[in-house]
């Protein structure tokens, strides 16, 4: 039993200094991996340094001086100057369509031609009445006369005389009233040929030839002026003084239209109004723009991107985003030096326009800066250059 127990804690020792003996063996490799994962941990981004020399591949860009453009951006909706939707004036048989669809109009062109039998015969009937009318009035009128000269002989009583003025006055009345009856005639006479109120663009055709109309119900076709056009847009609030200063200074505001993916330029105009009154559910003001659209790139109820030219900053400094990083600090570049290491520099950023935008201080014209290369960068980083100002560097 006693040898039993010796043996026990002989092994129970041997296992226990096996035991430390491991420990002690892994432990300073154990230490060295926490090191390295201590130091991964620590290292910020943009900061990682590399073990050899080797200089890192960068494409630059050469900060410019320049005059810079400020733009207000907007989605705009085009709205015809005019749309007009054409009626007859007349009731009767439509006997001609003399246009096309789609085609271009000038105003006074001939659209359609009504059945025009009735009212010619009402013309004539109004042309006869007047004819026999006046005819009574000139009898009357002959009569009136030798009426005056018999009263100046004391030949006829003044009443007689005096009948027969008021017999004058009643025919001429029925002679205006023939002249109305046959102007009448022929102005419903003339409603029978439809014209084109303006010119413009006409739609679709909505009825066709011997269809009957009645007058100021049935449409025939609508008219869009293009030339000029209207596009509606709206601006934030916080954009709106601007545009008034820039109004009270007389000075006149570009416009530009764009396609909504804001590639191609499609008109150019000028501001012509402003809404008086700001929309409370989404804060923006609404601004009308007049464009002459001579080529119809403009259509009625088209989308587009409006470019509004507010003022123009002169000498800026201007750099593209593409090179802006931007940490809790707040905005910084890579300036490359002239013996090719790397400056960490911060700066103040003013107006963005499209990929480029403003820098206010700390960034001179001529510069080099990294655009491309930048994720290993770190102060005092050593970089070879490979493209500047899209242009490949042959080394």
């Amino acid at each position: 039993m006693a040898r039993f127990k010796q043996q026990s804690f002989f092994i129970i020792g041997f296992l226990l200094l096996t035991s430390i003996g491991l420990g002690a063996y892994k432990w300073p490799l154990f230490s060295a991996v926490s090191g390295v994962d201590a130091e991964k941990k620590s290292t910020p981004k943009h900061a990682h340094k590399h073990d050899d020399n080797t200089p890192t591949s960068v494409s630059v860009e050469t900060s410019r001086q320049e005059d810079f453009p400020i733009y207000f951006h907007a989605l705009g909706t085009v709205v015809p100057l005019r749309t007009v939707m054409v009626r007859p004036r007349v009731s009767g048989e439509i006997v001609s369509i003399n246009f096309k669809e789609g085609q271009q109009v000038k105003e006074g062109d001939l659209l359609a031609q009504i059945d025009a039998h009735q009212i010619q015969i009402e013309l004539q009937q109004a042309q006869g009445q007047l004819l026999r009318d006046t005819a009574l009035l000139d009898n009357a009128k002959i009569d009136y006369a030798r009426y005056q000269t018999l009263l100046l002989q004391d030949s006829i009583a003044a009443q007689q005389t005096a009948t027969q003025a008021a017999q004058v006055k009643q025919y001429q009345g029925m002679v205006d009233m023939d002249t109305a009856q046959v102007n009448n005639a022929k102005l419903q006479l003339s409603y029978t040929k439809v014209v084109a109120p303006i010119s413009g663009r006409l739609g679709l055709r909505q009825i066709d030839q011997g269809n009957l109309v009645q007058a100021n119900e049935s449409s025939l076709v609508t008219i869009t002026q293009y030339q000029p056009i209207h596009v509606i847009f709206t601006l934030p609030e916080d954009q709106v003084q601007a545009v008034l200063q820039r109004q009270k200074n007389a000075m006149p505001i570009e416009v530009i239209a764009y396609d909504r993916q804001e590639k191609k330029a499609l008109a150019t105009g000028k501001l012509v109004a402003i809404d008086n009154q700001i929309d409370t559910a989404t804060g923006t003001l609404k601004f009308k723009a007049l464009f002459d659209n001579t080529d119809e790139m403009l259509f009625s109820n088209q989308f587009v991107t409006i470019k509004m030219h507010i003022e123009t900053r002169k000498n800026i400094t201007k750099l593209s985003t593409a090179a802006i990083q931007h940490d809790r600090q707040g905005a910084f570049i890579y300036v490359v030096r002239q013996d090719n290491t790397i400056e960490l520099r911060r700066i103040t950023l003013g107006e963005t326009q499209g990929d480029k935008v403003i820098v206010l201080s700390h960034l001179d014209a001529n510069e080099s800066v990294v655009l491309e290369g930048i994720e290993v960068l770190y102060e005092g980083s050593k970089v070879s250059i490979t493209q500047k100002d899209g242009e490949p560097i042959k080394n």
